[in-house]
């Protein structure tokens, strides 16, 4: 009895610890109140940045999309996206080297064409960025990548793409970091129990912004709980045999 009494106060004092304090097992923490912020629909346009990569398709004719014609000329075009060096530049066949960094898609596709009439006649140009992409972490099936075909997605598409949450997830408080131009990096967060306080573009994402869902408490204590009684554990294991022994001696 006074075992068990112990073992329910160790646990308890346990629980209690993982529930102050900093916590080792998540991620994302700050001193600093979080609040469920909307998105604008222009700060969701992404700017191409170095180390991105483009896909550049030039067509000399605006009405032939083959590709075989389009790249007459593109043939040292990559065919796996054209890499934004250190310094925003990227290099093309005739107008050679081009800033590209801080444009939208839409920007850069018109500042090459312009580059570009000085040689062709009604040149046209399609720019895509190729590595668009957003980061779910935590409490989910399937965490990792979820790769953007498009220019925005919501929150609840990336969950989806990676599988729904969990059981252990705590879903008032889902946490979005975004990295901001000109101010660095932003959290925010969403609670997706409350559809009455929910907005669309607080759901919006960016492309390379990090979704993190929380564990909750229960799950925190478990992994704590293992990480403690694990080495009790394997004590007893080798013990086991030794202690069957002298049983049976006995």
């Amino acid at each position: 009895m006074h075992y068990i009494t112990s073992l329910f106060l160790f646990l308890f004092l346990l629980f209690a610890n993982g529930c102050t304090g900093k916590s080792q097992y998540q991620l994302l923490q700050t001193a600093k109140p979080i609040e469920a912020k909307h998105v604008s629909a222009a700060s969701i346009e992404y700017k191409i940045l170095p180390q991105d990569r483009l896909k550049v398709i030039l067509y000399k004719d605006p009405g032939q999309i083959g590709m075989e014609q389009a790249q007459k000329i593109g043939d040292n075009i990559n065919p796996d996206g054209i890499l934004v060096n250190a310094k925003g530049y990227i290099k093309l066949p005739l107008i050679g080297k081009i800033k590209v960094s801080g444009l939208t898609q839409t920007q850069a596709a018109d500042k090459i064409e312009k580059a570009y009439r000085q040689y062709l006649t009604e040149p046209s140009v399609y720019v895509e960025i190729m590595n668009k992409r957003i980061i779910v972490l935590g409490e989910v099936h399937k965490q990792g990548v979820v790769k953007l075909d498009k220019e925005k997605m919501t929150l609840f598409e990336a969950l989806g793409f990676a599988g729904g949450l969990t059981d252990d997830a705590v879903r008032n408080s889902v946490i979005i970091m975004s990295h901001i131009p000109h101010k660095g990096l932003a959290i925010r967060k969403v609670d997706l129990t409350n559809f009455d306080k929910m907005n669309y573009a607080s759901l919006m994402l960016r492309p390379n912004d990090i979704v993190y869902v929380k564990p909750n408490k229960w799950k925190e204590f478990k992994v704590n709980a293992g990480n403690y009684t694990s080495p009790f554990a394997t004590i007893s294991k080798i013990a086991s045999p030794f202690v069957t022994l002298k049983y049976l001696k006995d």
